[in-house]
């Protein structure tokens, strides 16, 4: 049986896929359907929510003034919802994560097959971002809880699950790779590729106590970049453990002498009354 959106929901739906069909298509809808609803949501306002195209739709200013509220009702609706399941002792409902990737890569297939064997009433989102989106998505309500490292945690509920060492990470033929750990005054010595804010503050706050400033090269979000170019020997960079499990081929690590690490966890609001997430952090402390 189909499941019943209402109005916010499809709205933010259109937002993020850009297009009616596509958002149609996500929450199998008819094309048709969808643009009457919101063209039906957009005469209750009495404002013009998209500008219509031959590509797309794009929000108009006023829809993004719109946008922050019709959130927050679709997060109250969520959770009253949840709070309805926890007084039944249902396990259902949706679990909003938010991940970064190389957690999501190693750790959330296992989450979702153990819900989907456990739990198949419970619908695992999972949304992809860096330390500060997660943050972000967690004090406002966008996901129920998030992966994060204790470094950014602060103001937050925060469950240490692992300690991942951080490593320096060069081209297979580097001189470093002969080495069996490296202090980070070597590795600066040659040209440095470095996460952008926010997607690894815990590389940021290591460099920035660093007496030496690193000779960066170039800047990217995703690791898999970072790898590539490093792997092309075009600069050196500091990773950690869980990221180099996916590119131990392509690529040397050692660790850093002395040690240094990251401690990743799962952050919350400072309440976390959802049976669903206490399932889930259960499972991730037996996973560990």
């Amino acid at each position: 049986m189909k499941e019943i959106r209402d109005r916010y929901e499809i709205f933010l739906k259109v937002c993020e896929t850009g297009s009616f069909s596509k958002a149609a298509e996500a929450l199998n809808y008819t094309q048709s359907g969808i643009s009457q609803m919101m063209a039906g949501f957009e005469e209750e306002l009495g404002v013009q929510l998209f500008a219509r195209a031959k590509k797309g739709v794009t929000l108009t200013d006023n829809g993004r003034m719109l946008m922050p509220y019709i959130q927050e009702m679709t997060n109250q609706k969520d959770k009253l919802r949840q709070a309805a399941f926890n007084i039944n002792h249902k396990i259902e409902g949706k679990l909003r994560i938010g991940s970064f990737s190389s957690v999501t890569a190693m750790w959330m297939p296992e989450v979702i097959h153990y819900f989907n064997r456990n739990y198949p009433q419970v619908e695992v989102q999972i949304f992809d971002g860096n330390y500060d989106e997660i943050r972000d998505w967690i004090i406002h309500g966008q996901v129920d809880c998030g992966f994060l490292s204790s470094i950014v945690a602060d103001n937050l509920k925060f469950y240490p699950l692992c300690e991942d060492p951080l490593c320096a990470v060069m081209q297979k033929n580097h001189p470093l790779a002969e080495k069996k750990s490296v202090r980070l005054e070597e590795l600066l010595e040659y040209p440095f590729i470095i996460e952008t804010p926010g997607c690894d503050n815990d590389i940021l706050h290591l460099l920035e106590r660093c007496g030496k400033e690193p000779k960066t090269s170039y800047s990217f979000r995703d690791d898999t970049l970072i790898m590539a170019f490093v792997k092309n020997g075009l600069g050196v960079t500091i990773s950690q453990k869980l990221v180099m499990k996916a590119f131990a081929n392509d690529v040397e690590s050692r660790p850093l002498e002395p040690g240094r690490s990251r401690i990743i966890g799962l952050a919350f609001v400072k309440t976390m009354n959802s049976v669903v997430t206490k399932i889930l952090l259960e499972y991730l402390k037996g996973m560990m």
